[in-house]
């Protein structure tokens, strides 16, 4: 098996990206899956048409894209991606696309591919607190994520793909009180746990963590 992992490069004005350093920790084989690595422009367009590439080139069996969002105490599989682009600020290239389609021929959501219960699950097995998360938001994230699952509809159909969200580093926050962050040896390895799962769990579980807002 062969699962394509993405990471973004920094944005918003920061000198690192937790997500890419946690991608770079990663071993290169889980649970008996070669892991490809892959670092993606926080660009809107550009970061689909590399991932894009990167499907065609490897052919890998599931695509796990990841994200920061700060804020969040723990990793997050996505449960869903929405045909929409409305960005609170610029991406790397000065982009800032406001309620535009990710496709124009695109449905209005796409549910990700991956076991996300079983992600959860594994990874708070291995010690670290994570969750289902039901918006992706608006930002290049759910971008990826969207266009990653279109390109897997219109021309990958025998892929699996999605996107999990990772906490700040505590680096991050050192002049945030009450910030929530996570060591980045910790992110690494939820990062492999949740591959773990992937590998593991051709169907997810049926498991409760739901929300009411």
């Amino acid at each position: 098996m062969k699962i394509l992992l993405t990471a973004f490069d920094p944005f918003g004005g920061d000198k690192t990206n937790p997500a890419l350093e946690a991608v770079k920790g990663v071993k290169g084989t889980v649970a008996g899956a070669e892991i490809v690595k892959l670092m993606v422009p926080t660009v809107f367009g550009k970061s689909i048409d590399v991932v894009s590439q990167a499907m065609e080139e490897h052919q890998p069996d599931a695509v796990l894209a990841i994200g920061l969002a700060a804020g969040r105490f723990g990793l997050c599989p996505e449960r869903v991606a929405i045909n929409i682009d409305d960005a609170r600020i610029a991406d790397n290239e000065g982009k800032q696309p406001i309620d535009t389609p990710v496709f124009e021929d695109g449905s209005a959501a796409y549910f990700s591919s991956l076991p996300i219960k079983a992600m959860v699950q594994s990874i708070k097995t291995a010690g670290l607190p994570a969750s289902v998360s039901n918006s992706a938001g608006t930002f290049v994230c759910n971008h990826l994520m969207y266009g990653i699952l279109y390109q897997i509809e219109h021309r990958f159909p025998s892929m699996r793909g999605g996107f999990m969200h990772v906490p700040s580093i505590p680096e991050q926050v050192v002049d945030q009180p009450n910030q929530p962050s996570m060591a980045l040896s910790d992110i690494t390895r939820g990062i492999e746990a949740a591959l773990e799962a992937i590998v593991l769990c051709d169907r997810d579980i049926c498991m409760g963590d739901g929300r009411i807002h």
